[in-house]
């Protein structure tokens, strides 16, 4: 047994509540991930509350990223005790995501934890972190240099914004 929000639909409207479920009902996968951490991000807060018609089908847990150790693997690139983290994917729209203690994905999805972060840091940049490295390597693709001037930057508030400012 393992616990996990799960946000089901009746008559039109999505709830989330906390569940206790077991292993069997995880999806099919060949990398079962015990998850230590996931980050909270706008998209989660709209399938959580309902608010966007972000989960494609229901029953669906939230959660678009994850990060945590390998406990099973049937695939030869990752090993019990592997450290991983996982963003994007449709994970948390279409595949269920990391606002629970397990998932079941497939070894594609994942990565290894790169050398030097842990997975509480993996996820304090999230996918928000991942976001706003993506769009500084496409600036600096584009010719941008860091030598002083400004860039502005619109949304900083933001999950994204606020990394890319940082």
């Amino acid at each position: 047994m393992f616990k996990a929000y799960i946000t089901e639909q009746s008559e039109g409207q999505p709830h989330t509540t906390l569940q206790e479920l077991d292993q069997p009902r995880l999806p099919a996968g060949d990398v079962l991930v015990a998850i230590a951490y996931s980050s909270l991000n706008y998209k989660d807060g709209l399938a959580l509350t309902g608010k966007g018609k972000i989960a494609r089908s229901f029953p669906m847990i939230a959660g678009i990223d994850l990060a945590g150790t390998v406990v099973e693997s049937s695939n030869a690139v990752y090993n019990v005790g592997d450290q991983v983290v996982l963003t994007g994917w449709g994970i948390g729209e279409r595949h269920w995501g990391g606002f629970a203690q397990y998932a079941r994905v497939k070894a594609e999805w994942l990565i290894p934890l790169p050398p030097g972060l842990s997975l509480l840091y993996a996820m304090a940049l999230g996918t928000a972190g991942f976001t706003a490295m993506l769009a500084v390597l496409a600036l600096e693709a584009h010719g941008l240099k860091p030598d002083g001037r400004e860039v502005l930057v619109t949304g900083a508030s933001g999950g994204v914004g606020s990394v890319a400012v940082a």
